[in-house]
Order: structure tokens, then sequence, then C-alpha cells
């Protein structure tokens, strides 16, 4: 590129990262996290759980094809930042209504591009997933660093991506009426995806927010409950987790990785940060009849195994790469729960049988 640098990366440690700006030009602290998925950047930068997170997009080339207006996986973008090798501005794709860059605009979602984004992930493998600042290439570092240490990425993610009212999504309409089953999903930062999934299965979904309490969702007679993913640490909402320890046993309960952690933390499990999370489509997963799953994955925190002793709750998934816990279930109370995306968007389909199990346990104990 002939022009100069106008935007830069700032650590905590004083190293600047400079490239060049696309979508919003606006001032972000965020956490700083990386994406190994070779497609995808549209549901990645819709995916509510990168809410406060600037994501380092392995693949190095990003846009190329546009942004459509049917594959996203929230209706308002909530992503901090996207950070690229090459941006494309002139997308080629039948279905595309609009570049990245106007998205980008449209939700003030900053973005850079021109950067080594191999050494970025190299340095978030080594020293774990850090605050950053993302800003004007001119500001001095000085002024950077005082704006880091007296910022913090915010904790209240849950709250803002979760639905602030009740609404319902029908069954695909080839279901008969006599077999559609009826799915309360608490929505701590729900990708679309998995609400589409259920429908095809038969469930009509009420969605509901995050703090919904145990006595409404009771009301609502459902067959059966789903816990969402969604952003940051599980602990920072003890609400949602009082409501499902409130909820077990009183039908079939699924969770995907936020609402795994969730779970586990209702039964009186542990959860911790990892120190990089896991990105990408291509996770290998072993479950309990010792197959191997290719897995969409998108988190920062997992169960401690040691802290399910004695809770209920056994292992059914294992992570390959690292041997942490990918799955689990309570088969008493028809309780079970998976970290990473059964629902895919984007990945692999390996996994979707998952859904099937939850109608199936929901046809068992109506």
């Amino acid at each position: 590129m002939e022009h100069s640098f106008d935007r830069k990366i700032v650590f905590e440690d004083g190293r600047e990262v400079y490239g060049y700006g696309f979508g919003s030009y606006s001032e972000k602290i965020c956490e700083i996290v990386f994406n190994t998925s070779m497609v995808g950047y549209q549901e990645i930068l819709s995916d509510p759980s990168y809410t406060y997170q600037a994501v380092v997009m392995t693949y190095p080339w990003i846009g190329n094809y546009g942004i459509n207006d049917d594959d996203h996986e929230t209706r308002v973008p909530t992503i901090g930042g996207m950070i690229v090798r090459e941006y494309n501005d002139d997308p080629s794709y039948f279905r595309a209504t609009k570049t990245v860059d106007e998205l980008m605009k449209a939700y003030d979602i900053v973005g850079i591009e021109g950067v080594d984004t191999r050494e970025l992930t190299r340095l978030i493998r080594d020293f774990g997933s850090r605050k950053v600042l993302i800003t004007d290439a001119s500001k001095p570092l000085h002024e950077c660093l005082e704006l880091l240490g007296n910022g913090e990425v915010p904790t209240d993610a849950v709250s803002r991506v979760s639905c602030k009212k009740i609404w319902e999504s029908p069954a695909d309409s080839s279901i008969k009426a006599a077999d559609i089953k009826h799915v309360v999903a608490i929505d701590c930062g729900m990708k679309l995806n998995i609400v589409r999934s259920l429908n095809k299965l038969g469930c009509r979904v009420t969605v509901v927010p995050w703090n919904t309490s145990a006595d409404d969702i009771k009301a609502m007679k459902p067959d059966g409950i789903f816990v969402s993913n969604g952003p940051g640490d599980p602990t920072d909402i003890p609400e949602t987790i009082a409501t499902i320890r409130q909820l077990i046993g009183f039908r079939p309960i699924f969770g995907i990785c936020l609402g795994h952690q969730l779970i586990a933390l209702a039964y009186g499990a542990k959860t911790y940060k990892l120190k990089f999370g896991h990105r990408g489509g291509n996770h290998p997963v072993k479950n309990a009849a010792g197959k191997i799953e290719i897995t969409s994955q998108n988190h920062s925190y997992a169960v401690e195994a040691d802290t399910l002793k004695g809770t209920g709750l056994n292992v059914t998934h294992v992570n390959l790469l690292d041997n942490t816990v990918e799955g689990m279930e309570c088969v008493e109370d028809s309780v079970f729960s998976v970290q990473y995306h059964p629902e895919s968007a984007p990945g692999p389909q390996d996994s979707r049988y998952l859904f099937s199990h939850f109608t199936e346990l929901m046809e068992e104990r109506s």
C-alpha cells in the first residue's frame, strides 16, 4: 500500500502494531483473540459471543464474498473489532448485498488490515488473550498506555446481547402439529442458527431474556429448555445459574458453549479461563462412543474436570488437543451440554445429532 499507516493496536506492555483502518474508526478497548476458520467471517462478525473482543483472523483474505442478508447470527452485531492480513472491498458473490466495511461502519465495529496476523496469533498463543487498545496511529504511546491502564473490558456482555423481550420462532411448516415440541431458550447471546436448527426438527422456540426466572419459564409449559451460547465469564451471571439450578429435573435441558458452563456451575462444578481459548472450525473432539467429531468452537472459559466429581454430571466429550471437557450429561435429570457449536454456522456438521438427541429426550419425558 502506498499510503501511511492510519490505525494501530496497542498492548499493555507497550507493543504497537500498525495497519490500515476499515469499518469504524472509533477508539476501543477490547480483548484480543484469534480465530482459525477459513470461511464464515460474516457469521463470526455477527456472533454475540465475540462481544468486546477484537478477532484476529488467521485466514489471510477477508471480504471477498461480501455480506448477504441471510447468514447473520444476530440482528445487531456486537463484536469489538476484526484484524486481518488483507481486506477485500470488492466482493464477488451473487448473494452479496453489502461489503464487510459497510456492515462494520453501520455497527461501529473497528477493523485493521495490513498487519502480520501470524505474528499476532503467536503472541496470543505465547502470552494469552489480552487487553488492547485500537486507536489512531498518531496517538502518543503514553496516552494509549494511560487509557489501557484505566480502562477495562466490560463484564455486562450477556445483558447487552440478550433479547430484551420474549419472542417466538415457529416449527418448520412441514411438521405435523401433534409432533411439535415447545422449547424455551434462555438467550445469553444466542446464535440464530441454533433456533433454525431446532425449528427444522419440529420445535417451536420461545426465546426469553437471560434473567428470566425459573417460575416464569415453568409457567410457559415447555417440553424442553435450552441454554444458549454467549460472551464472557459464566460467573458474571449468577441469576441464570440460579434459574438453571431450579429447573433441573423439571424438563430436559440442553446447553451449548456458555450454556454448557452455566449448567456445570448450576450443578456445583467450577469453570476457569483458558490461556487463549478455542476459536475455529476444526477442533477434534472425542465422544463417549469413541468417535471423533470435527467441531466449531468459540469460547474463553472451560469446565474444570476434577470439580465434576460428585455433582451427578459425567464427561461425555473430550477435546483431543488439550483434554478439556467438551461435553457432559446427567442421565437421571435428562440434562446434557457441549462446549462446542453443533449448529455450525460456520463449521462442520458432525455434531448435528445432538439436536435430535434433545428432541428424543423431550419425547421420552412427554
